[in-house]
């Protein structure tokens, strides 16, 4: 399962990608305004950042305009992604899109039939919102294993990209299920990395090895 990190803080991309486990990162109008930067210059640092692909989402919400917007933001680089709304026009954009060879994520996805209709238009990926789905009581990992079945039973392409993560139970079972990809932000992603017994036992180690009195360096 590819990580992709839903952020726009240039500091959290730099250190996530240091490690070799970041494939991508999604961003959105919300995250940009969090960020306090300009959306075209921080878009463009992020893509400097990352070889996969960079989620960068249309405003409009009428098909010509989207394509005004994507045609700016697909020129800021190669790895761009737009993201567009799941809506009629979000859907005839993502088609006139990928049918010119860009990658589009077709996000706000809520049900399996939007994610069928995603795969129709020729999405590169469909995100559907687990933790939103959770908060007004639908199960949103039963979401995931519909949208798996349906793109497996008929072999679409389009990659189901896990979003609005919350934990890291979220991971664990987008993983076991079989999603393509996950993306969540850095704070998700660190805690991945934590375990009580992996703490203590670097704690036991590094407390056997004072008492050596050795050095490795």
């Amino acid at each position: 399962m590819k990580f992709f990190a839903d952020t726009a803080e240039i500091d959290d991309i730099k250190e996530l990608a240091a490690t070799g486990l970041l494939d991508g990162v999604t961003t959105n109008p919300s995250l940009i305004h969090k960020s306090g930067r300009d959306f075209m210059e921080v878009t463009r640092e992020i893509c400097g950042i990352v070889d996969g692909p960079v989620s960068a989402e249309v405003v409009a919400l009428d098909h010509a305009t989207m394509m005004k917007e994507a045609d700016v933001l697909r020129k800021i680089a190669d790895n761009v992604c737009i993201k567009v709304p799941l809506t009629m026009d979000g859907l005839k954009t993502c088609k006139a899109l990928t049918g010119e060879g860009t990658m589009v994520n077709v996000t706000l996805c809520f049900s399996a039939n939007q994610a069928l209709l995603a795969a129709k238009a020729g999405a590169t990926f469909v995100s559907p919102f687990v933790g939103r789905h959770d908060d007004n009581g639908f199960d949103g990992m039963e979401l995931i294993r519909d949208i798996r079945l349906i793109y497996d039973n008929y072999l679409f392409d389009t990659e189901i990209l896990v979003a609005s993560v919350r934990h890291g139970i979220h991971v664990l079972e987008a993983a076991k299920i079989g999603a393509d990809v996950m993306t969540a932000p850095p704070s998700v992603i660190r805690a991945l990395f934590k375990h009580v017994l992996t703490d203590k036992g670097i704690e036991g180690f590094l407390a056997d090895w004072v008492k050596t009195g050795q050095s490795i360096v």
